[in-house]
């Protein structure tokens, strides 16, 4: 059986089939199906699931074993699709052809006419019988209530539900698992009091009403001023995108006062604040006082929506408080990135050296590679005890001082601290960027080795300076499991405008082709430190990278 698709469910599909699953690699199974409709985050389905907090990094915490595919992406219509546009249940797994059975039954009892939309797609994916639908139902997805909201949106009454069999004594559940909360209020424990809806919009009195509307309409522009600043200056795929998603998800949230009743409460021209103003509001002295002045017009807002939401909605109140915590992250992930983009402006050749042989050798390398025009120095020896570790810290900081390179220490931000290096470099198993930022302060550069895309996206959010991003290719002096390869540079490239730095066995030949996936700064080891002339190598990579 055959399928026709949204526009929007086939670009989910084309990014669930850069994923692949042990059980089923060479079909699309469900968790990938499922990272597929978050990665496109503007659709139903991801709205959906953001509402109920998931998000992809819950997904891989849940199936670990699915991985990235190491081939170049494919098209969109491959091969998952046919050439008529259609998605083929033969190339999908068990899961996804029991998911879509329920999609389409839902679709077809309306119209048979009717392509599968995202939001299809999730209802089938929750309504099932398989461990990705009953994990799906565990976070709070009710396939009942899912339903009910896409036959609200297509018009349709709510007839016979495809979903009717599937009650909560079939999910089979892992026995480990603990069974889904109650759904209970948190309000009372009195069983007399109906506490299962919020009052009606109706029923609100119009200065509350005033209030909600002014409120919302100070964060929404708010959210604006600062996301067109990520768009069209940062020009950050990623972090726009969270902004959009910040957006559609206080219209959500909104979504339960009618628009028609806040608009019948609005009385600007008898606002008595619209004429009371201060010189301050009409100078902003850089762009950083722009984004600091507009996301607190947005966090303040969200929190007054927040506290008469308690009186209105609770789950208001609840949204919007997430929503306003989720403001602050994004707000040091816009600070770093535009902190870091300046800070780092000119680094581009960033180059990783042991602690040689003794200390007088350490120095003639590190000066002649300083003098040669290398931006970053970084130190990594797992060799040395901490002693000495110290003594050739505090000798490249000499080195170092005074000049354009920058020195960072790797793994070790006590060390970092004592020698007074610029910053601290740490890969995934290591200290995060929190643990390091309590050491060695706020001041100080941190970059974290990132080798998937989500690594890198949470690097962002964690507030790392730059990321590295690899491996690219075989080291000689580091051994790698897998190879991200190219695939991800052009990745991070595209998503994202954090500092990256490519990694893990650069050369001068393969350069140009690091270069041409869209990431001008490298990081190098051996193809520098072990050649006879480090000197003339840098210079030759530098003018590969400023070409």
């Amino acid at each position: 059986m055959q399928y026709d698709l949204t526009d929007g469910a086939r670009r989910a599909l084309g990014h669930a089939a850069n994923w692949r699953s042990p059980d089923a690699p060479d079909r699309l199974a469900a968790p990938a199906l499922l990272l597929g409709l978050l990665t496109e985050s503007e659709c139903r389905a991801a709205l959906v699931l953001a509402r109920h907090g998931v998000d992809a990094d819950a997904v891989h915490q849940q199936w670990p074993t699915l991985q990235a595919s190491t081939a170049e992406p494919a098209p969109q219509h491959d091969p998952w699709l046919t050439e008529t546009g259609t998605l083929a249940a033969a190339v999908c797994a068990a899961d996804v052809v029991a998911s879509l059975l329920v999609a389409a039954q839902h679709a077809q009892q309306y119209s048979q006419s009717l392509p599968l939309a995202t939001e299809h797609l999730l209802l089938g994916l929750a309504a099932a019988d398989h461990p990705t639908a009953a994990w799906l139902r565990r976070q709070g997805i009710d396939p009942s209530r899912l339903e009910a909201e896409i036959c609200q949106q297509y018009g349709h009454p709510l007839g016979v539900s495809p979903t009717d069999d599937i009650t909560a004594d079939a999910i089979d559940l892992p026995p480990d698992d603990p069974p889904p909360p109650a759904t209970t209020s948190p309000a009372t424990d009195d069983a007399d009091v109906d506490t299962s809806f919020p009052p009606s919009p109706h029923s609100l009195d119009t200065p509350t009403l005033r209030i909600l509307d002014a409120e919302a309409n100070r964060a929404r522009e708010g959210l604006r001023v600062v996301e067109d600043y990520v768009r069209f200056a940062l020009d950050d795929r990623y972090l726009t995108d969270q902004f959009k998603q910040l957006r559609h998800d206080l219209t959500a949230a909104l979504s339960g006062i009618p628009t028609a009743e806040r608009l019948a409460a609005r009385e600007t021209q008898a606002d008595v604040g619209t004429d009371l103003s201060a010189a301050i509001d009409y100078r902003r002295n850089d762009i950083a006082d722009l984004l600091a002045a507009n996301f607190a017009r947005l966090q303040e807002s969200l929190r007054s929506l927040e506290e008469y939401g308690k009186v209105v909605d609770p789950e208001l109140a609840t949204r919007c408080q997430q929503i306003r915590y989720r403001s602050y992250t994004l707000q040091r992930a816009v600070q770093y990135t535009r902190s870091s983009l300046e800070r780092l402006a000119k680094a581009r050749l960033y180059v990783l050296i042991d602690g040689g042989d003794s200390p007088s050798h350490l120095q003639i390398t590190a000066t002649a590679l300083v003098a040669a025009g290398v931006h970053v120095l970084q130190l990594r020896d797992k060799r040395l005890d901490d002693r000495q570790l110290l003594q050739r810290g505090r000798l490249l900081c000499q080195i170092t001082r005074g000049t354009d390179t920058l020195l960072i220490i790797n793994d070790r931000p006590d060390l970092a601290l004592l020698v007074g290096a610029d910053g601290v470099h740490v890969g995934q198993e290591e200290l995060s960027v929190k643990d390091v930022r309590t050491i060695v302060g706020p001041r100080a550069i941190v970059g974290v080795s990132t080798h998937s895309l989500d690594q890198a996206r949470q690097a962002v959010l964690d507030g790392a300076d730059y990321i590295g991003v690899g491996p690219v290719f075989p080291s000689g002096t580091k051994s790698f499991e897998q190879f991200p390869g190219l695939q991800l540079v052009r990745q991070v490239a595209h998503d994202m405008r954090l500092p990256a730095f490519a990694i893990g066995g650069i050369t001068s030949d393969n350069l140009p082709q690091v270069v041409a996936a869209g990431l001008r700064r490298v990081a190098v080891a051996g193809a520098i430190t072990t050649d006879a002339d480090p000197a003339a190598v840098v210079r030759h990579m530098l003018g590969l990278l400023d070409l």
